[in-house]
């Protein structure tokens, strides 16, 4: 099979079209014949040496695809509803930039009604991980605020949708006013540009000084203190990346006055039980939005897999935080 390698740690040349043998579905896994690959932020930190491969996982890059069920696990498909020829998307630890891909049936998911597979591509990844950290680890219930920093990304666009369909008020950041717009038309009620205003004083005047119920973050950093400020009482901060650094100074008053929670967690490293958890939930509660078209797919850029320099490019892209929505290699 053909598939996209990460021939030394580094810049996004790196990456190198390769041909690989193909992988044999398992115990309680099925083959997919892909036809899509979705690009995150983790294959980024992965490609610099930022992101180790857990043990047994494929050392391939990507971990969210979809296409066509070519084998597997009868007894588990069976059990799952499912049967060669399907379509499905699939959350997975690595491999995902190939033609052919194994994946762990309790973490695929029937392509919605109305999707393409190269559309379905660009779900798991994201709604797991929103739907496991705002809506589990966040606790966030209608009626509640979320604050979602960075709401142009391929994470704050599904949180953005997601928490709107289930009645969320929702206020997110952004770095220019084409992507605060961009976020509106999304449906996010308010967006503040970060660069222009300052965050903090801004969610709490939309809030009437109330504060956010619940904040979504990739930065951590110096970003946590100033989180902190604009929680509300009973306020919930996740966070799930360090794009802004690793260390954090904090008012611990605030958190002991305001009874507030801090958390986060990563999913990649997650045992297939917890992660087969979280698509039951996905499969029940938002798989139905998506196929009534409450929840739209939003595609940045997609570039051929098969091309010399498709990955390449999908990566300077990613890097250069211009995009809005997902980005996606097609096969």
């Amino acid at each position: 099979m053909k598939a996209i390698e990460i021939s030394e740690f580094g810049a996004p040349g790196v990456l190198r079209l390769t041909e690989r043998p193909a992988p044999v579905a398992g115990a309680g896994e099925l083959l997919i014949r892909v036809a899509a690959s979705g690009v995150n932020r983790p294959d980024v930190l992965q490609r610099a040496g930022h992101y180790p491969v857990p043990p047994g996982a494929s050392d391939l890059p990507g971990l969210e695809l979809a296409g066509e069920v070519v084998s597997g696990d009868a007894e588990a498909m069976a059990a799952a509803g499912l049967k060669v020829g399907d379509h499905v998307c699939a959350l997975v630890a690595g491999g995902g930039y190939a033609e052919l891909c194994v994946a762990p049936v309790a973490q695929c998911l029937p392509v919605p009604k109305g999707w393409s597979d190269v559309e379905a591509a660009t779900l798991p990844e994201t709604f797991f991980t929103v739907w496991s950290n705002v809506f589990e680890r966040g606790r966030l219930l209608a009626g509640e605020t979320l604050l979602i920093q960075g709401g142009s990304s391929g994470i704050g666009v599904t949180a953005i949708q997601l928490a709107r369909a289930l009645g969320a008020t929702v206020i997110v950041t952004g770095g220019s006013d084409d992507k605060c717009e961009a976020c509106l038309k999304l449906g996010a009620d308010h967006a503040i540009n970060y660069k222009t205003a300052d965050f903090v004083e801004e969610a709490k005047k939309l809030t009437g000084g109330k504060g956010v119920d619940v904040i979504l973050d990739m930065v951590a950093g110096s970003y946590v203190a100033r989180e902190i400020e604009c929680l509300a009482e009973d306020g919930r901060l996740v966070i799930i990346a360090v794009q802004g650094g690793i260390k954090s100074e904090i008012n611990a008053g605030l958190v002991l006055r305001k009874r507030l929670t801090v958390t986060g967690s990563t999913l990649r490293p997650r045992p297939i039980a917890f992660k087969a958890a979280i698509a039951k939930a996905l499969r029940e509660k938002v798989w139905p939005l998506l196929e009534r078209g409450a929840i739209k797919p939003v595609i940045h850029s997609r570039f051929a897999a098969r091309e010399q320099g498709g990955a390449v490019k999908a990566h300077e892209l990613m890097e250069s935080n211009q995009h809005i929505g997902k980005i996606v290699l097609t096969w």
